[in-house]
Formats: C-alpha cells, sequence, structure tokens
C-alpha cells in the first residue's frame, strides 16, 4: 500500500493511501470522515445532474456506520433529489416490515426521508423471496448505477455478501443468503439487536457484480471494530475469504475511513 501524503488538513485529512485501484482517505474522526465523504458525494450527484434531462442511479447502505454520512449529505446544497432514483443493497428476510431494525426503515428515517428523492425502490423483506429478487433485479437493471454508497462488515462482507456465499462472479443481481454468524453478531455489536437470536438468519442482497457495476464507489468504514475487515480488504489477496478485497480491483473508488478504522 503506498502512502500518498501524511498531514493534517484543515478537514481533517490525516492522509491518503492507494491499493491497488483503490484510494484510501484517513480522517481524524469520524465526523470529519462523514463530512468529506458526503462532499464528495454530493460533488458527483450535482457533476451528474448538470447534464438536462439527467436521472442519478444511487444504491445506499443501511448501516451505523452510514450515519455521518447521511448526515452530510442532508445538509450538501445545490442537489435536485427530484431527479434521484434511489436503491438500497440489502433486506433481512421475515422482519417485520415496521421494525426499526428494517434497513428501508432506516434510510427512510436517515435520509430519505429528509431529502425526498424522486423515485425510492425499497426491497421488501416480507414478499416471497425469489418474486423479491426477480422484482428488484428489474428495477436495477432498467438503466446502469450511477452512485453506490458502501460499508464494510467486520467479517469483510459487503451489502450481505459475507464470505461463506460471495460470488465475485455471481450470475444474478440480486440473491437470498444464509447470514454468517460473524455478520449477525456485528448486528448485536452496532446495537441494533439485543441479543444473537434475534437477528434474522436469511435476508436478500445485492451481489458482489451488482454493486461492482456503480459507476462510482463511496466507501464508509469508521470505528475500531472494522479495523481487521479493513486492513483485510486494503492488504489480503483479493480473494472471498474478505469479499472487500473485491473493491480494490473497482476503476473508480475512494474509501472514507477514520483513523480508529485505519489504526495504522
Amino acid at each position: 500500500m503506498e502512502r500518498v501524503c501524511a498531514m493534517i488538513g484543515e478537514d481533517g485529512l490525516l492522509e491518503t493511501r492507494t491499493a491497488e485501484r483503490l484510494s484510501v482517505e484517513v480522517y481524524e474522526s469520524r465526523q470529519a470522515m462523514g463530512e468529506a465523504a458526503a462532499a464528495r458525494a454530493g460533488s458527483a450527484v450535482r457533476e451528474l445532474l448538470e447534464e438536462p434531462g439527467r436521472r442519478v442511479r444511487m444504491v445506499f447502505a443501511a448501516a451505523p456506520s452510514q450515519n455521518e454520512l447521511y448526515e452530510g449529505l442532508i445538509r450538501e446544497t445545490g442537489i435536485d433529489w427530484s431527479r434521484v432514483e434511489a436503491f438500497h443493497m440489502d433486506e433481512y428476510l421475515g422482519l417485520d416490515a415496521e421494525a426499526p431494525q428494517n434497513f428501508g426503515n432506516y434510510l427512510t428515517g436517515r435520509l430519505f426521508g429528509a431529502v425526498k428523492p424522486g423515485r425510492v425502490e425499497l426491497l421488501d423483506g416480507t414478499a416471497d423471496a425469489d418474486r423479491e429478487c426477480a422484482r428488484y433485479s428489474e428495477l436495477l437493471g432498467e438503466a446502469p448505477i450511477d452512485i453506490v454508497c458502501l460499508g464494510i462488515g467486520e467479517n469483510g462482507h459487503i451489502a450481505f455478501n459475507d464470505p461463506p456465499v460471495a460470488d465475485f462472479d455471481d450470475p444474478v443481481t440480486v440473491k437470498v443468503v444464509q447470514l454468517d454468524e460473524a455478520c449477525r453478531r456485528q448486528q448485536v455489536n452496532d446495537g441494533c439487536f439485543s441479543a444473537l437470536e434475534e437477528v434474522p438468519t436469511q435476508a436478500l442482497t445485492l451481489t458482489v457484480p451488482a454493486l461492482m457495476a456503480g459507476a462510482q464507489l463511496f466507501g464508509i468504514v469508521p470505528g475500531a471494530s472494522k479495523r481487521e475487515a479493513l486492513g483485510a480488504a486494503l492488504e489480503a489477496p483479493i480473494g472471498t475469504g474478505c469479499p472487500a478485497t473485491i473493491l480494490r480491483t473497482h476503476p473508480n473508488i475512494v474509501l472514507f475511513a477514520d483513523k480508529e478504522a485505519f489504526g495504522r
């Protein structure tokens, strides 16, 4: 991994590294990280919307690690959200539609309800799973995805592509997965559930190729609990043992981390 700079900027930037095609920016604090990521993502949206009649298609992660990003995006000015089409990347199966842990509810409460995208398409974890995979795949396939905002799980997952089920050559866009215990335990560690047995065992997820098909990727990875996964994502051999390693092959990706997650 190559170091590009090592100094504290006015925006809290500590240093920038590169790992193959992946650019990593490390910030002094979680807040500075989120503000920087929001500014960069907001700029990308505004630039795309300069084209008359253009609509921007975005996929969002639903996790506490994204809170500062979404707080920053709400504050971004000059974005015509009515021309944004919003999707999300995963959803629990069998969880009550009104449950606070429902990812669609999280995104509505944290972002969509405030900025009001012109189109919001939510995964339905209460529907027939196979039909929902087909329905959402069709929606995603209507046009290319412009921007993906994602995180990295404690076990290296991206969306719900845990090591046991991740497939870098997956032939489908959306699939049903069995959740790895490490992934389910993270939901308890994050305070989303009070006990492991409360965490659903299955979910719907966009596949790795579906995520990697986004034209621009912005990764947000804060906190000491992500240190091991982030280190593996940047330095381990590219493979499904740490699904996030595939991010190093994307042609247009920036990953934002705080110093607690980077830990170097």
